[in-house]
C-alpha cells in the first residue's frame, strides 16, 4: 500500500479537526449552527455505512459476517460509552451542561481515552478504505472529514467551557486527535498484506462504529429541540454520501 494518500488522508482528518477546534475559541456559535453540523455529519457517517461499505464488503463476506463484524464495531463503542465515556463529544453535545461542563476536570482523562479509540478506528477506516474501490475509499474519507469538523467545535468548547485555556486546549485537541494519524499508519502497516476477507471484516467493524456514532448523533438532538433541522441536516448528509457512491460506480 502507498502510503502517502493514506498520510494525506488521515493527516487532513487531523488538520481539520485541529482547525475547529481553533475555530470555537474564535468564534461564537449558537447550538442551533452546531446541531446542524452534528447532524450533518452523523448523516454522511450512515450514508458510508450503508452505501458504501456494507455493498462492498457484502463481496468478501457473507451476511452474517457482515452483521458480525458490524456488530462488534457497533458493541465496541457502545462499552466506552457506557463505562469509560461517550467515545463523540459532538454526538453527545446536548448531553452536556453548563454545570457539567466546569466538572471536566473529573471524567477530561476518561473523555480523552474515549475520543482516543474513536480517532484511532478512524484512522483504520481510512487506512482500510484506501485499500478498496473508489466508492469506498472516496466515502469514507469524506464522512470522516466531515465529521472531524463539529467533532474538534464540540471538544475545543467543552474544554474552554472547562476553564481549560486556549493554548492548553489546544494541546490536548492535537495529543488526542494525533491517534487518528496513529490508526491510519496501523492500518497501512497491517492491511497492506491481510487478504481480502480480513480486510473487509475490518471496514464492517468501522461501518458498526460509524451507525453508533450516526445513531447518537441524531437522536442525542432530535429529542433536546429543532427536530425538522437534525432530519433535514441528517438526511442532506446521507444524501451527499449516497450521491458520491452511485457516482463512482456510474464514472467511465
Amino acid at each position: 500500500m502507498n502510503l502517502a494518500p493514506v498520510l494525506i488522508r488521515i493527516v487532513a482528518a487531523f488538520a481539520i479537526a485541529f482547525a475547529a477546534a481553533g475555530f470555537s475559541a474564535l468564534l461564537s456559535r449558537s447550538h442551533k449552527q452546531l446541531c446542524v453540523l452534528i447532524s450533518f455529519g452523523g448523516g454522511t457517517l450512515l450514508g458510508v455505512a450503508i452505501c458504501g461499505i456494507a455493498p462492498e464488503c457484502l463481496q468478501a463476506l457473507r451476511w452474517w459476517q457482515l452483521l458480525l463484524g458490524a456488530g462488534s464495531g457497533y458493541l465496541l463503542f457502545a462499552i466506552v460509552s457506557r463505562y469509560v465515556f461517550h467515545v463523540c463529544p459532538a454526538c453527545a453535545a446536548s448531553h452536556f451542561d453548563e454545570a457539567t461542563t466546569h466538572r471536566l476536570a473529573e471524567f477530561g482523562l476518561a473523555m480523552m481515552l474515549a475520543l482516543a479509540i474513536h480517532c484511532t478506528i478512524d484512522g483504520l477506516a481510512l487506512a482500510a478504505g484506501h485499500e478498496e474501490k473508489a466508492a469506498v475509499d472516496l466515502s469514507v474519507t469524506a464522512a470522516i472529514w466531515v465529521h472531524k469538523f463539529p467533532e474538534g467545535l464540540a471538544l475545543g468548547a467543552l474544554l474552554l467551557g472547562g476553564g481549560f485555556g486556549r493554548t492548553r486546549m489546544l494541546g490536548l485537541v492535537a495529543a488526542v486527535e494525533s491517534t487518528t494519524i496513529l490508526g491510519g499508519l496501523l492500518g497501512w502497516f497491517a492491511f497492506g498484506s491481510v487478504p481480502d476477507l480480513w480486510l473487509a471484516l475490518a471496514l464492517a467493524h468501522a461501518a458498526g462504529g460509524f451507525f453508533y456514532l450516526a445513531l447518537h448523533a441524531m437522536l442525542g438532538e432530535i429529542f433536546k429541540r429543532h427536530k425538522m433541522l437534525v432530519l433535514a441536516s441528517f438526511a442532506a448528509g446521507f444524501s451527499l454520501i449516497a450521491a458520491l457512491v452511485l457516482y463512482c460506480h456510474l464514472k467511465p
